[in-house]
């Protein structure tokens, strides 16, 4: 089994633990699977609590990565919010909970401590009916405003075919169109020389179904609201539903550019709550292949980017590459952007004859690839000047908010998981963390120009260096045998039969893993009750607090200088509302 959480001080997060509970009432739990200290807290003391942790404690927990709660109606009853809380100083976590009532159930607002906690708040709201005390503008965020009920408490249906035909009276329909108007938008005491201005949800330069109302004084940006959730299709809820296997290829669709990477996430959460031990080969398979995905995702970044500045010949060239990388990755796993290709224990299937020398073929050509991309685009005097100084995010702002990857690694900071908390063997791989010091658009953009050669170079290494031997662990309990035993012996066929039919049975219990996605940590919770579907899934991912900073990007700086931002946070609205 991968251990996930590398603690600087076992005894520091000992001795924190000690003084929660003498000076704020916690309660320590059972240590998860994840080995992640998990306390609860009164909800009259969470905040200051929080805090406390942010401010004094030792290691200081500066950034919340993650917010969200659990249904208890099938455990017991009420509801169970969880705040992951991570030591960047310390390369440490911890988790505090708060029990609920599950009627007209009441948390304070966190919002004081992190900004980053107002979309988290939010979405408690909506998706749990949790109202937050305190919160600064609670509202729906993923579902619309006449929508009935919480999706992800249990009561809720599971499918649409589960709900009453959806038919609304015109009246009805007509006001839910009134709410969309922009001018709505302003607020008491805004200037009359003000303008309000609807940028999507169909504008090509915000990717995907993203609605930004922005208020303008002439040309200047004065505030911008973004409007998320249409996008969202419930991917945690889906979840729920599906057995640990079969809930895979739903991974894909996350970070729909990324592949694979939202994949190992997953698989390593379910490999750390039943104790899987992952063949040496698969690992390596595994690493190769996250980093082809890395490179696909950035150059589909670099493609989208330069055309919303302007410049025409990079998406042909990027896209051209990323065609090549598919067809390699096509070879090796049957698929092309979503090959659901991992599994719980390894990989589906061992490396096909000729993709040596296909991938060989790819390496080759890249790196002058990148040269030319760079000279396009980096250093290009007009992209420079649209982007120098544009944008700009302190280290200590990009930690507030939750931001992480090639944006927080643009501020400054160095912090990558892979480098600080190796998974999957990356320990043995020789390659750096690239990193910028501005904390703008420019910055964002060189960090991931360069992520792809480091990327290169692992690929490089793992191909170089893959070990033969199985990819697929031999616990039967929890992996399916392999299609080749199923085809000549009874007794498999009939275990593999029942296994994907009803699904395998895994620990009850708690796991968190979180992994260096493109675009930032990208996080999966696995809540367990024992049976073969899991009993609460989390995803928490990147690009929803870094969409959360625009209208702090955005302040002051000119309407044309909006779409180089957004470009620059790289984020995908089904990686966004999920």
């Amino acid at each position: 089994m991968e251990g996930y959480r590398v603690s600087n001080s076992d005894t520091q997060l000992l001795q924190l633990t000690a003084q929660l509970q003498a000076r704020f009432n916690a309660v320590s739990g059972e240590l998860p699977y994840d080995k992640i200290v998990t306390l609860s807290v009164p909800a009259e003391r969470l905040t200051e609590t929080l805090a406390f942790l942010k401010h004094e404690a030792e290691p200081r927990f500066e950034m919340l990565f993650d917010l969200s709660a659990i249904d208890e109606a099938g455990r017991g009853g009420g509801l169970t919010v969880f705040y992951q809380l991570l030591s960047l100083s310390g390369n440490t976590d911890l988790r505090l909970k708060v029990s609920l009532p599950e009627e007209a159930p009441v948390l304070p607002s966190a919002c004081a401590v992190w900004p980053a906690a107002n979309w988290y708040e939010r979405e408690l709201y909506d998706m749990f009916g949790i109202h937050v005390d305190g919160h600064p503008d609670l509202r729906r965020i993923l579902m619309p405003e006449y929508w009935e009920g919480h999706p992800l408490r249990k009561a809720h249906p599971n499918r649409a075919t589960e709900m009453p035909p959806y038919r609304l009276p015109e009246a009805r329909y007509r006001q839910i169109l009134e709410s969309y108007r922009a001018e709505d938008y302003s607020e008491p005491g805004d200037d009359d020389e003000e303008m309000v201005l609807n940028i999507g949800p169909t504008h090509p330069g915000t990717h995907g179904l993203l609605r930004l109302v922005v208020r303008l004084a002439g040309e200047e940006i004065r505030d911008v609201r973004p409007d998320i959730g249409f996008h969202h299709r419930g991917a945690e809820k889906m979840a729920e539903r599906h057995t640990y296997h079969t809930y895979i290829p739903y991974t894909d669709r996350i970070d729909y550019l990324a592949g694979v990477q939202n994949e190992l996430p997953y698989v390593l959460a379910v490999e750390q709550l039943a104790g899987i031990t992952v063949p040496q080969r698969a690992q390596v398979i595994r690493v190769m292949l996250c980093e082809l995905f890395r490179v696909a995702s950035h150059l589909v970044w670099l493609a989208s980017y330069a055309h919303d500045l302007g410049a025409l010949a990079p998406p042909f060239y990027a896209f051209r590459e990323r065609e090549y990388l598919f067809d390699v990755i096509e070879l090796i796993t049957g698929g092309r952007m979503h090959p659901a290709f991992f599994r719980i224990g390894g990989v589906a299937l061992d490396l096909p004859e000729g993709w040596r020398e296909a991938l060989q073929g790819f390496l080759k050509r890249m790196p002058a690839v990148i040269d030319e991309c760079e000279a396009l685009l980096t250093r290009n005097p007009i992209f420079r000047a649209r982007t120098r100084g544009i944008g700009v995010l302190t280290t200590a702002q990009a930690i507030d908010w939750g931001v992480s990857g090639p944006n927080l690694r643009a501020c400054g900071l160095d912090w990558d998981l892979r480098k600080r908390r190796p998974y999957s063997g990356y320990e043995h791989y020789d390659f750096e963390v690239p990193t910028a010091a501005e904390g703008d658009a420019l910055a964002r953009a060189e960090v991931r120009l360069e992520e792809i050669r480091q990327s290169l170079r692992i690929v490089e290494q793992a191909m170089q260096n893959m070990p033969d031997g199985t990819i697929l662990c031999a616990d039967a309990r929890y992996a399916f045998p392999r299609k080749e035993a199923a085809l000549q012996d009874i007794e498999t066929l009939i275990h593999h039969f029942i296994s994907v039919g009803r699904g395998m049975s895994f620990p009850p219990g708690e796991s968190l893993f979180i992994t260096e996605a493109p675009k930032g940590m990208n996080g999966y919770f696995v809540v367990s009750d024992g049976s073969e579907r899991p009993y609460r899934l989390r995803i928490r991912t990147p690009s929803f607090p870094h969409v959360q900073t625009i209208p702090l990007l955005a302040r002051s700086h000119l309407l044309a200088d909006l779409i180089a931002i957004l470009g620059s946070i790289d984020y995908v609205l089904a990686d966004l509302d999920r």
